[in-house]
């Protein structure tokens, strides 16, 4: 299996990771030199996801269970942004794009569980302002994207129920569904866009 640990910033998704499930596929961390441009960015997110995604598979294949602190399909991110107005819409759709490639390719594709913790913001906050260990680049934009998230895998767990888990349980993993048959389904990223709010349209120019 493959088991997606998500949630907003501050969520604490690694010290779940860290406390109950041993080795696990790490966040990526953003290291300043992503590109600027904005098709070669989500050409850069997409090889981003399929590595991550490879860690895990090879996790999976060691372990029998593997764990990913984020969830590898991270266009959730670039559908939230665009949502709460904080990023262009056709960045979202570039990134759907290659996305769709991935999936296809079987180089990318939805875990077979996700356990989401959505505390409370004034939670998120308390917890970014004790922890000193870590700095949280752009928070008070990133603390937005709580709504976005639950949206997109509220959709999700509609489309494939049981999938999700609300929750990242104190007493460590809980008791996990079947594996799916088939991750990399074209289809179901299709349904769960279709599914989503819809982004306002794009902006064009003349």
């Amino acid at each position: 299996m493959i088991v997606v640990v998500e949630g907003p910033t501050a969520a604490g998704k690694t010290s779940w990771c860290r406390r109950y499930v041993g080795r696990y596929v790490a966040e990526y961390a953003a290291t300043g030199r992503e590109p600027t441009d904005a098709v070669a960015l989500a050409r850069h997110w997409a090889r981003v996801s399929m590595r991550r995604w490879a860690e895990a598979a090879d996790l999976e294949r060691a372990d029998g269970v593997a764990f990913c602190d984020t969830d590898p399909v991270k266009l959730h991110y670039a559908w939230g942004m665009a949502a709460l107005g904080l990023a262009p819409r056709a960045q979202f759709d570039r990134e759907l794009t290659v996305t769709r490639e991935a999936f296809r390719a079987g180089r990318l594709g939805f875990a077979d569980a996700v356990l989401v913790g959505l505390p409370e913001v004034e939670t998120l906050q308390h917890r970014r302002d004790g922890d000193g260990t870590r700095r949280r680049r752009n928070f008070a934009a990133h603390v937005q994207l709580r709504e976005p998230l639950q949206q997109w895998y509220a959709a999700l767990d509609r489309l494939d129920p049981g999938r999700v888990i609300w929750e990242l349980p104190a007493e460590g993993v809980p008791k996990l569904p079947e594996p799916r048959a088939e991750r990399c389904a074209v289809a179901l990223l299709d349904d769960l866009v279709a599914a989503l709010p819809p982004l306002r349209p794009a902006v064009t120019t003349t």
